[in-house]
């Protein structure tokens, strides 16, 4: 095919992402995982990109793990939702950016029902009058997280220290990235590059100079799936996903996986230590496991941000090999200390897995 068709067919592929202008909303659980991430998005929009970034500390969680293992009710998490609109519309913002890939697929699951059945819609503006007294604009732009650093990364990487290559050789490092289910799944137009060919974590790799890898299990299910982990006797299933993930990209030997979801990086990063247990087994080079990184922790890095303040000393699978690799420098010393200077003590090493930086 003609490079002129290829690029009028990715038009379709695409999605209008808002300039400037955000009214923001946490994860209920990203920060309980990965700290660093959510502080990393907000320091690398408002100061490396000097965009208007807006955060009510009085907005909620969206009820999505509630709503999907069949807790919460359509009713009660429409409504929910349209009281995070009304805030939005109250603080004067249009563009609504979520952190959580499970809040982006409620907030469009929302907006895809409004469009097809307003009578759904006066519904919510109803509950929400009869509830708190407020009222709502809908957004006029729903944005992901993940999608704006996606839009930035060309600054990003011009703006950095570092790129996704060893500093030894020169070779691009190998990524694999993986996708949270509901970032495209359900709505394939919401998603830069739809269910097919999900490009907002391969745009962010290839330009900040990575190479992506491809394997069989690419987009396989990461574990979590909130009732094969929430429900205990389901949890098996869960390290089994995951376990066949690994499986199937251990003979590519990637430097890294980048993700895009909450849960994802959660499940990939513990259960490498879970399986190390269990089996005596590791992924990586060397009884290492394959570093988990999330996609604002990986901007930090590019831009130089200390690996401590993005929060990696709390993944399971250790980062070292991967900032060795890259040329990133830290001092292990510092790895578990608190603000204020203060020894947090030392977790203990699993058996297997290796965890502290050998001398």
């Amino acid at each position: 095919m003609k490079k002129e068709g290829k690029e009028y067919i990715w038009k379709d592929y695409q999605k209008e992402i808002a300039e400037d202008k955000y009214f923001y909303v946490r994860s209920c659980v990203r920060q309980n995982f990965f700290p660093g991430s959510e502080w990393a998005f907000q320091k690398i929009l408002r100061e490396e990109l000097k965009k208007d970034l807006f955060e009510n500390a009085a907005h909620t969680s969206c009820t999505g793990i509630g709503y999907h293992t069949e807790i919460v009710p359509f009713e009660t998490m429409m409504t929910v939702v349209a009281r995070q609109f009304a805030l939005m519309t109250e603080a004067g913002y249009e563009h609504f950016v979520s952190s959580c890939i499970t809040s982006f697929g409620i907030y469009s699951e929302i907006l895809e029902t409004w469009e097809h059945f307003p009578e759904t819609e006066a519904r919510a503006h109803q509950y929400l009058k009869e509830a708190t007294g407020r009222d709502f604009i809908k957004p006029k732009n729903l944005a992901h997280t993940g999608d704006i650093i996606y839009k930035f990364r060309k600054e990003i990487v011009a703006k950095g220290k570092y790129r996704l290559v060893h500093h030894q050789t020169g070779e691009p490092l190998k990524i694999v990235e993986h996708i949270g289910c509901h970032y495209s799944k359900m709505f394939p137009h919401r998603g830069i590059g739809g269910a097919e060919y999900p490009y907002v974590l391969v745009g962010m790799i290839e330009d900040w100079g990575g190479k992506v890898v491809d394997y069989p299990e690419r987009r396989h299910c990461c574990g979590f799936g909130f009732r094969q982990y929430i429900v205990r006797a389901n949890r098996g299933y869960s390290i089994a996903c995951s376990r066949k993930k690994f499986e199937s990209m251990e003979p590519y030997h990637p430097d890294a996986i980048l993700t895009n979801c909450p849960g994802c990086p959660m499940f990939l990063d513990r259960w490498q230590y879970a399986i190390s247990e269990m089996e005596g087994k590791t992924y990586g080079e060397n009884g290492h496991g394959i570093p988990v990184l999330t996609y604002e922790e990986l901007a930090g890095l590019v831009l130089g941000y200390d690996p401590w303040d993005l929060g990696l000393q709390v993944h399971q699978v250790p980062v070292e090999p991967l900032l060795d690799k890259i040329g990133i420098p830290y001092d292990p010393s510092k790895k578990f200390l608190g603000k204020d200077g203060r020894d947090l003590g030392r977790p203990e090493a699993p058996h297997f897995l290796k965890f502290y930086k050998e001398s």
